[in-house]
Order: structure tokens, then C-alpha cells, then sequence
């Protein structure tokens, strides 16, 4: 659920064509909307249900495919016990079932290949979605754009993605994958079992051969704040660092 305040866009249908579980908490909707529309990397859009009293209930979820994966969009949407949104998708949803959807919006936090880098990305928990998003795109265009992600997640099983993230890193194709898991010890040689801070990002923009050219974060409020200071603090600067905030 994002704190994004909603833009001006015709709504329309889009039914579920696919539902895929990524973790205990987040599942995957693939949607195929009536009125096919192209979007950006890291752009978002306004999902809205309404009930049988007229009631209805919106939320902005960001686009977690590429702009090259077809008609078809990805939202990975996660679970909030008092959610309005994400409990009729997790408990209710099936395939087949339509809701009101309108987009793409923002533009602010969205990149191309043609925008360059190096690239750093920084995301905590559900805040990989839109990063993900740039990252199957930078595959997609099989582009040489080096980046990196930081990915802060409480336990492994948590972590969004995982195993496509980390076939991607196992390319050795310049993504580079860093794991920060904060409530049990890391899997991985090169990842972290803390939260994240300043050695931290000092460390991964090691991984870079040139300082980012951009930097994304995307996260709940506290994790923006500290992550973006973390990036200030290590050197990046704060002109080239662009947020994107979750719920509270």
C-alpha cells in the first residue's frame, strides 16, 4: 500500500489471468486490462474494489513487470491484516475475477536503460516491486547498464523474487545482488545479517566501477529516511537519490 496521492486517469476493467504466491505475505496478480496501456519502469497505478453497498476502497500498487512483458501487468501485493485492498486479493481473488484499475502514474521514480548509470537500487521488503520492475527491463533490453540492488528483507524467506533475483546475479552480466536479512543470519557469503547503514552502502557501491549515477530507494517511511541518509552519508548526492515511500 503506497502513500501516493492519486492522479487524474480514466479507470477501466482488467481481470485476473494469473495468481502466483511469492512469499507468505506477498502474491503476485497478473491482470490483463481491457484498454492495454504502455508504462515505465517503477511506474505505479490505482487499483479500486467497490462493495455491494457502493463503498469503495482504493490503493496504488506499483507495476512489478517490464514495459517489454507484454499487455499484461504484475502487481505483487502484500498482505496487510488491516488492509481495505490487499485482504480481498489475498482471501477472495481468483482467476478470472475483474477489478477497476487505472494508470500508468508517476514519474518521478521510473527509469530506462536509456538513462544510463551505474545504478545503485535500494529496497526494503515490498519496495523491491518497482525496483524490480527496472531490473527485469535492464534484462529485457539485455542492457549493459551496471547495477546493483540492496535488498533488506527480515528472513530469507521473505525475500521477494528470490530466486529469479539471484539467477539474474548468477549471470555475472553487471546486476549485482546484495541481501540484508535482519532477523536471521545471512545465506550468502557477500550478504549482510543487519540492518542497513552507512558501511553498508559504502560496501555496495564498491560493487559499482564508477560512483551510481543514479540512486532508487523504495520502502516503508522509516526505511526511506534511513536509507537515503545512509546514502548521503557514504557519499552520494542527495540530488541524485530518488524515493519512493509505503504506508507508515
Amino acid at each position: 500500500m503506497s502513500d501516493r496521492p492519486a492522479a487524474q486517469s480514466p479507470w477501466q476493467t482488467v481481470t485476473i489471468s494469473r495468481i502466483e504466491k511469492r512469499t507468505p505475505r506477498v502474491t503476485s496478480f497478473f491482470l490483463e486490462p481491457s484498454r492495454p496501456f504502455a508504462y515505465r519502469a517503477g511506474q505505479h497505478v490505482d487499483v479500486r474494489l467497490t462493495a455491494p453497498d457502493g463503498y469503495q476502497a482504493r490503493r496504488s500498487y506499483s507495476i512489478a513487470s517490464a514495459p517489454e512483458a507484454g499487455e499484461t501487468i504484475e502487481l505483487a501485493i502484500e498482505r496487510l491484516d488491516d488492509g481495505e485492498v490487499s485482504p480481498f486479493f489475498h482471501d477472495i481473488a481468483a482467476v478470472g475475477d475483474e477489478v477497476e484499475l487505472r494508470g500508468p502514474l508517476g514519474g518521478h521514480f521510473v527509469w530506462s536503460d536509456s538513462d544510463g548509470g551505474p545504478l545503485l537500487l535500494v529496497g526494503g521488503g515490498s519496495g523491491v516491486v518497482p525496483l524490480m520492475a527496472m531490473i527485469r527491463h535492464r534484462a529485457a533490453r539485455k542492457s549493459t547498464v551496471l547495477v546493483a540492488l540492496v535488498f533488506s528483507a527480515r528472513v530469507w524467506d521473505e525475500v521477494i523474487f528470490r530466486d529469479e533475483l539471484i539467477d539474474l546475479h548468477d549471470r555475472r552480466d553487471g546486476f549485482d545482488l546484495v541481501l540484508a536479512l535482519t532477523r536471521e543470519s545471512a545465506r550468502r557469503p557477500a550478504d549482510y545479517s543487519r540492518r542497513l547503514d552507512v558501511a553498508m552502502m559504502e560496501q555496495s557501491m564498491l560493487r559499482l566501477p564508477a560512483p551510481p549515477r543514479f540512486a532508487f530507494v523504495c520502502g516503508s517511511n522509516a526505511f526511506v529516511s534511513a536509507a537515503a541518509q545512509a546514502l548521503i552519508d557514504a557519499g552520494v548526492p542527495a540530488s541524485l537519490i530518488r524515493t519512493e515511500r509505503y504506508g507508515v
